[in-house]
């Protein structure tokens, strides 16, 4: 059999496995986390760290395998593309192209560049921005207290002459009021390498904006964060599939937070977003595409609706998403998604006509032979919704209501009685799927959905 490295094994990672093994692949699953839930759907586990790139290049040429694929993560799809270059694998941009894209700040330095849609912002790097920042502000002095709550920061090299929490205030105070930017709070603070809400805080004045510039700086893993202008608007995902750099596939949803503002908990579609704002996500996917080269596969983003219509795009990825949302899309298209995106992965060809024959995506722009210009009526109202707790404490059971009921399409639950909750803003019970009869039923029942699909705890608040 082919042999496939899939970097990853956790629950979002299971679509992709079973995908995989269905186009004739012996999947063999890596990763730190022993527990992943996707490893034991897998024909072989190897437990390393896939953001040691360098790894995961041994890895595959000691497992011989035929193909990579990335999991669910940023990290993941860094290094599958830079195994697949080192080794002349298809399927994946080139390792240098893949940072252009999942680096939030070399990405938004290039759709400044190509017009797209972007929140304005303003990238903190190391000694070379401090003395320049440091230069501009001499006349301003940190006040005791301000030097107190930036302490401990060890990611940045103290600038000569300073000591690193004075330079770190300045660029606090720097950016956020007379840069050329000209950023103003509120301000989003952010790593420029993690995603799902990791490292990410909204700052409304200068005490905020240091403890959120330490709390980014102590997360990443690189030298430098960036800061942008906070959008405005309704939150959204676009998933798009490319063939021959034009846009063969898309699907579009609205997103839905609870606890962590960052961190996404469920999605329904049909979208909300008007065709004209689908139409210039197109546009913009497919000048992306022609800019750096895009090979064929999924094209990932999620954009802010500010209210005239125009879709900010704040990020982009070339891997799945979590929490089984490729499974979202299959569930409400027909599409085989994880299907194509393994496909893809592998080098293997995709069809056209076989996407625009499969039960009507919501989208099917620019490819001339679905003469498709806007939403398609057969989408499926439906959503994904992630079971999150509202506290800490000690999960008993996950509660359905009786008004809920005839939706559940699949629940994915893997929650255990007894286990404790120590951060509510990111644990999951598990994900459930729902269809509805109409879009005005899945508006209604998505609005009250913690509610009605809640985790019982056994101690009292």
């Amino acid at each position: 059999m082919k042999k496939l490295l899939l970097l990853g094994g956790g629950h979002a990672e299971i679509p992709l496995i079973q995908a995989a093994q269905a186009l004739g692949y012996y999947v063999i699953t890596t990763g730190n986390a022993r527990e992943g839930l996707g490893h034991p759907y897998a024909d072989k586990n190897v437990f390393a760290d896939f953001s040691d790139k360098d790894a995961m290049l041994e890895l595959a040429r000691s497992e011989n395998v035929d193909a990579v694929c990335s999991g669910c993560n940023d990290f993941a799809l860094l290094s599958t593309a830079y195994v697949c270059e080192k080794m002349g694998f298809p399927g994946h941009d080139s390792f240098e192209t893949a940072l252009q894209i999942h680096h939030k700040d070399k990405y938004r330095a290039l759709a400044e560049k190509l017009g797209i849609a972007t929140p304005r912002a303003v990238t903190v790097k190391n000694q070379e921005e401090f003395e320049a920042l440091l230069s501009e502000n001499s006349a301003w002095i940190a006040s005791p207290s301000a030097r107190n709550d930036i302490q401990n920061n060890d990611h940045f090299s103290p600038v000569p002459g300073n000591d690193k929490e004075f330079a770190a205030n300045v660029i606090a105070r720097n950016v956020v009021t007379k840069q050329s930017n000209r950023l103003t709070f509120p301000i989003i603070v952010k790593p420029v390498d993690l995603t799902g809400g990791k490292g990410i805080l909204r700052a409304n004045n200068l005490e905020e904006a240091i403890a959120a510039y330490k709390n980014a700086c102590r997360r990443t893993r690189e030298d430098h964060i960036v800061v942008e202008e906070f959008v405005e608007g309704s939150n959204h995902g676009f998933s798009a599939f490319l063939i021959g750099g034009k846009v063969a596939f898309c699907f579009a949803d609205n997103e839905q937070y609870f606890l962590n503002k960052y961190m996404v908990s469920g999605a329904n579609t049909p979208s909300t977003t008007a065709p004209a704002g689908i139409a210039q996500l197109v546009r913009d996917s497919e000048k992306l595409a022609a800019h750096l080269h895009l090979v064929d596969g999924i094209l990932h983003i999620q954009y802010i609706e500010r209210p005239d219509g125009t879709p900010v795009i704040i990020e982009i990825c070339r891997r799945a998403p979590g929490d089984l949302y490729i499974n979202f899309v299959k569930y409400a298209t027909g599409v085989d998604y994880p299907k194509m995106i393994v496909s893809a992965e592998t080098g293997e060809a995709v069809c056209k006509s076989e996407i625009a024959g499969s039960s009507a995506p919501e989208v099917s722009c620019s490819v001339p032979e679905t003469n498709c210009s806007g939403p398609a009526a057969r989408v499926k109202p439906f959503l994904r919704h992630c079971i999150m707790a509202e506290r800490d404490g000690t999960v008993r059971d996950v509660v359905f209501a009786p008004e809920i009921q005839k939706n559940i399409v699949e629940k994915f639950l893997w929650f255990k009685a007894g286990e404790k909750i120590g951060d509510p803003l990111y644990y999951k019970a598990g994900i459930v799927f729902l269809q509805f009869d109409s879009i005005a039923e899945m508006a209604e029942k998505t609005a009250k959905m913690t509610n009605y699909i809640r985790i019982e705890m056994s101690d009292p608040n």
